[in-house]
């Protein structure tokens, strides 16, 4: 089975992040708008519950971060990919690192850049006019977050959420 780990940020950003979304991704339909900290991965269902422990201790020691949305970006040309940007922070990035390393340690496709895509496999023109068009608006949310989750995806492409895992659990 395919699993992966995200955050879901509150409503509101994502309700700001579906009104593009809606018109732009692919996979709107496939799971609400997030921030990836560990790319999808195959996993037997029996491995789970020692996958879960270790997932669990990460989240005990981790601490709640500022997700702090402060621009609108692009993967082009790499990928014909609109998000909007994160702000890096030292809880995020810990976060992301501790649960890429150890027993969760997998091969990552791309580096780490924290972000909330909105737009994904469109055409080339279409990338450079959207992108062009919300390089000029503004756009800046802030919120805690102090949860993240474990999701598996379903037989029809959907992302169901397995476990949350709130963060900060254990004190230093």
């Amino acid at each position: 089975m395919r699993y992966g780990i995200a955050v879901f940020p509150s409503k509101n950003l994502q309700d700001i992040a579906n009104s593009y979304r809606k018109r732009y991704d692919s996979h709107y339909s496939k799971i609400p708008p997030h921030l990836t900290l560990k790319e999808s991965f195959e996993a037997e269902e029996e491995d789970i519950p020692q996958y879960i422990e270790a997932v669990r201790e990460v989240a005990a020691i981790s601490k709640p971060f500022d997700l702090e949305v402060y621009k609108f970006s692009s993967f082009h040309p790499v990928t014909n990919t609109i998000y909007m940007k994160v702000k890096d922070n030292e809880e995020l990035l810990t976060l992301q690192e501790r649960l890429n390393s150890g027993k969760l340690s997998q091969e990552q496709e791309y580096q780490f850049v924290p972000h909330i895509t909105i737009g994904q496999d469109i055409e080339n023109d279409e990338c450079s006019d959207v992108f062009g068009r919300l390089k000029l608006e503004s756009i800046y949310h802030k919120e805690k977050i102090d949860r993240f989750q474990l999701l598996y995806q379903l037989e029809n492409g959907t992302w169901t959420v397995y476990e949350t895992f709130l963060l900060g659990a254990k004190e230093d």
